[in-house]
């Protein structure tokens, strides 16, 4: 009798080793599943790569107002701020000046307050860093508007007129300078006009 228990304790014994290797089976896979889910989440296709380094996209375009006159304001300055932080200005890109005044006075006035607008906005640049080769300076005068200077009946337009006093600043790529290495007809005329309005005024000094 003693035969048919020892087998049937060894039955036994057989079962619960069996069950416990079952159970470390379970438990190694189990695991592996979670260290292959920690995993997943650090794949390299999906880690992040390093920011890359701000490059300019193309060239720069923004403008400067002006109450009256050709002081900056501290509006005007937080603005250049801006743009001499710029990546194009650090890229050495070329600047185009552009000055504009309102209707409100002469053609010879308006002229040289739009002259006076650009070169302070030049002489802001000039005193924070920038190489004054990289700038050039066009006076418009009145002649370019952004904004209608008068309402339907006549009268002046305030709003526009505010619009109108402006330095316009483009910061060129050097794609963009290629492209533009000839001047438009505007600023050939205002550019003309620029140069005969300052030799009028030596010769009257």
């Amino acid at each position: 009798m003693n035969n048919p228990i020892r087998t049937s304790l060894a039955i036994v014994a057989l079962s619960l080793a069996s069950g416990a290797c079952e159970d470390r089976r379970s438990s190694s896979s189990s695991q592996d599943d979670v260290a292959v889910e920690k995993r997943s989440i650090f794949r390299p296709e999906f880690q992040v790569e390093p920011i890359e380094e701000l490059r300019p996209s193309g060239s720069l375009e923004t403008r400067i107002l002006f109450p009256e006159g050709a002081e900056l304001t501290e509006d005007a300055r937080a603005e250049l701020a801006t743009v001499l932080a710029s990546p194009q200005i650090a890229a050495g890109y070329t600047i185009v000046l552009r000055g504009h005044s309102d209707s409100g006075g002469n053609d010879e006035v308006n002229m040289r307050v739009s002259l006076a607008r650009a070169e302070a906005v030049r002489d802001w640049l000039v005193e924070n860093g920038v190489a004054p080769d990289r700038i050039s300076v066009i006076a418009f005068g009145e002649q370019n508007p952004a904004s209608p200077n008068a309402l339907p009946d006549g009268s002046p337009d305030e709003d526009g007129r505010a619009v109108n006093r402006r330095v316009e600043i483009e910061v060129r790529s050097f794609d963009q300078a290629a492209r533009d290495s000839r001047p438009t007809l505007a600023e050939s005329l205002a550019t003309t006009r620029q140069e005969e309005e300052t030799e009028d005024n030596a010769q009257t000094q």
